[in-house]
């Protein structure tokens, strides 16, 4: 009994710190959370949130690890991809959820911080621009297009779940998904303008 505290009991306080961050976080923002904070709410030594996670922006790194979950959209009809991408944008930003709360306060640091501007642009390379490749005719754009698409999911979450701008934030999601939708889609599908680099 006393050989075995390891594995179990260190993998419940790792998840239970990584709540805990993903909490505080949330309530408020990366530069006014600590370490000690995080570590008081679990009722353990900060010493020991930097063994699990080595530092503040590795606690953020890890507690904003989310998964969008962006759905494959290469076997619906290509006239759908834009409103479907942003219907699902709108239920992975609610601040009602853990992970959507974590979500909106990643965006709330991101303009603040660099550690979680960094965490922002990591998310949406490593997640969005794979969703966008699998969807686009041509894939060395595909960059550049997720690029466009995120341009316009983050003002949408920075208008609806942030700034709560009325009307928009009462808006019924399927309007603004029809709406919106309709300009991914362009960022998606139409040709992009010549780069400009002849004149």
């Amino acid at each position: 009994m006393a050989g075995m505290p390891g594995t179990g009991r260190s993998s419940d306080t790792r998840a239970a710190i990584l709540a805990a961050a993903r909490t505080r976080f949330a309530a408020e923002g990366y530069r006014s959370a600590s370490l000690r904070a995080v570590a008081r709410d679990v009722g353990v030594d900060a010493a020991l949130v930097v063994r699990y996670f080595g530092s503040k922006p590795g606690l953020f790194a890890a507690a904003t690890d989310v998964d969008l979950r962006i759905p494959d959209l290469s076997d619906a009809p290509r006239s759908e991809h834009g409103e479907r991408l942003v219907e699902h944008v709108l239920t992975r930003w609610d601040a009602g959820t853990l992970e959507g709360s974590v979500l909106v306060s990643l965006l709330r640091s991101a303009a603040a911080d660099a550690d979680a501007a960094a965490a922002m642009r990591e998310l949406f390379a490593d997640q969005l621009v794979p969703a966008v490749r699998r969807l686009v005719a041509d894939e060395a754009e595909a960059p550049q297009r997720a690029a466009l698409v995120a341009s316009q999911v983050l003002g949408l979450a920075l208008a609806r779940s942030v700034l709560e701008l009325p009307p928009f934030a009462a808006m019924p999601p399927g309007v603004i998904a029809a709406t919106v939708g309709e300009t991914v889609q362009r960022y998606l599908h139409e040709p992009l303008p010549p780069d400009g680099d002849a004149g």
